[in-house]
């Protein structure tokens, strides 16, 4: 299998969904602007993403993902299809049991989330409207999981563009309705985000019925029960006990800064969740495509007891990280505030908002290594099924990262969490990485050395046009002149672009060696 060719189609389905999802941000953004019902809406959209990424995404997928491709490895497809269908009944069963409690919990979930919001009511009727997004995604977790185990990787990585296209689609067809009938139309967003949930979950069923691995969910009271007592389901719930005390963790720490940002002043919670926005760009473009494609390979070389190929693939993984990561950093620190303002510039956003979004994205920036980082190196030890090493690690870091947030807070405001957060990420990445170390996981392959500096040389380049750029232009008084500012900004990031390579490929880079095939 050509695993550069499998993240690169993760990576272009997941760039379609970056492209659409900042699309969608834009489009809110000018529409409703960083007022008061915004920072409701974002609060409440954030409670069940919050709780998608610690179920779904976070602790569900990392005990789950190891332990089926394990199981299908050293017990055939019948065996796997069994376990399947088990641990579909008991998710299903558990998330319709976690939605009708978060439904009628909403308002204590808000006060603990942001007890700051001047919209408090409001975001309490969004959060009920949109927690059974939670099941939706949670369901979509798991036929990802299984069409990743399958090699099957565009299906997954394409979904979530439903979503946006279902939010995008509410806020300009729903929101006037709503308006028109003297309702708030920010309410129409919490019914576009439940039609992109169901959109996206329905896009799973024909790419699982073609493979022939469609769970089949017990209704049946004796279906439920063998469904709890199968064995596969008892080691994917101990396998989650530590990894939802891992992800807990980092999902505590965004609990704790919506908090703070939520007592920063009416706009910090929308402006650090623009930021984030822009900042998760790369982070899933890079770290959550190399992240899906080697959890499956490590987990399998894991069962073949192929520790030099185990090596290897996290050698891969990490060189693709340097190569492609550094200069996205470089770009969110040097080139914020034009990459904001062609981005969000419009209607209801001021070049306050702008200014004010920029810093915050300077500081996730300085993270962003560290944040692509995790997404390579965590998968090292949930292949191997330890989960308990990332937990021990994320608990020190977010202790950390609530420390340096009594630094950074009182003197930078919101955008002192966003650099709270990417140094965390930082301290976490690295920690990782010599964890890996020590316990003979991971020896790097030769070559590191030459490879930084001209990876570094490129960057510092590349760097230089983007800074000059960033000050010879006057990217807020383009405003007027929309179409001609989102051209230079594609100059721009197409030179630098066709720079950086260039430069690579003068130093003597062969890019086609990362055509690695796993």
């Amino acid at each position: 299998m050509n695993l550069l060719r499998a993240a690169s189609t993760v990576s272009l389905f997941t760039l379609a969904s970056r492209i659409t999802g900042l699309a969608r941000e834009a489009i809110v953004a000018a529409t409703f602007g960083a007022g008061a019902w915004m920072d409701a809406f974002q609060v409440a959209f954030r409670i069940p993403n919050l709780l998608r990424r610690l179920f779904a995404e976070g602790a569900f997928s990392q005990a789950f993902v190891p332990i089926l491709a394990e199981t299908r490895a050293k017990d055939g497809d019948a065996v796997t299809h069994q376990l399947i269908d088990a641990v579909a009944t008991a998710l299903f069963w558990a998330l319709l049991v976690a939605c009708v409690v978060g439904v009628a919990a909403a308002p204590v979930i808000v006060w603990l989330m942001a007890a700051g919001l001047e919209r408090f009511d409001g975001a309490v009727l969004m959060t009920r409207v949109m927690f059974p997004y939670i099941g939706f995604m949670s369901l979509v977790a798991l036929s990802a999981g299984i069409l990743n185990t399958w090699k099957r990787f565009a299906v997954p990585a394409a979904t979530p563009v439903l979503l946006n296209l279902a939010v995008i689609a509410a806020a300009w067809g729903l929101a006037p309705l709503l308006r028109r009938h003297g309702l708030e139309p920010i309410l129409a967003l919490a019914g576009g985000v439940m039609a992109g949930g169901a959109l996206q979950l329905a896009v799973q069923v024909p790419a699982l019925r073609r493979l022939g691995v469609l769970p089949r969910v017990g209704l049946a009271p004796a279906a439920v029960r063998a469904a709890w007592t199968h064995p596969g389901v008892a080691r994917v719930l101990r396998q989650m006990a530590p990894a939802l005390l891992g992800v807990s963790v980092a999902q505590l720490s965004l609990l704790i800064n919506t908090q703070i940002a939520s007592h920063q002043g009416v706009g910090a919670v929308s402006w650090l969740t623009y930021a984030d926005r822009l900042m998760e760009f790369p982070t899933a473009l890079l770290g959550v495509a190399l992240g899906a494609v080697l959890l499956p390979q490590l987990s399998a070389a894991q069962a073949r007891a192929e520790p030099g190929e185990y090596s290897g693939l996290l050698d891969w993984g990490l060189r693709l990280v340097l190569l492609l990561a550094l200069p996205c950093a470089a770009a969110l620190l040097l080139f914020p505030k034009p990459l904001i303002a062609v981005l969000y510039h419009y209607g209801a956003i001021t070049a306050q908002d702008v200014d004010r979004t920029a810093l915050a994205l300077m500081g996730y920036g300085v993270g962003l290594m560290g944040l692509v980082g995790v997404k390579i190196l965590a998968p090292g030890f949930y292949a191997r099924q330890d989960i308990r090493t990332p937990v021990r690690i994320a608990i020190v870091v977010l202790a950390l990262t609530q420390l340096m947030n009594l630094i950074f807070v009182p003197r930078l405001g919101h955008a002192g969490l966003a650099l709270s957060i990417g140094l965390g990420a930082l301290i976490n990445a690295g920690w990782l990485f010599v964890g890996l170390r020590r316990a003979g996981l991971y020896a790097p392959a030769p070559g590191w050395l030459a490879f930084g500096l001209r990876v570094l040389l490129a960057t510092a380049v590349m760097g230089a046009g983007l800074a000059w750029a960033a000050q010879a232009i006057d990217w807020l008084g383009l405003r007027a002149h929309p179409w001609q500012r989102v051209g230079l900004m594609a100059a721009c990031l197409a030179g630098a672009v066709a720079l950086y390579f260039t430069c690579l490929r003068a130093t003597g880079m062969k890019l086609r060696q990362f055509a690695h095939r796993g």
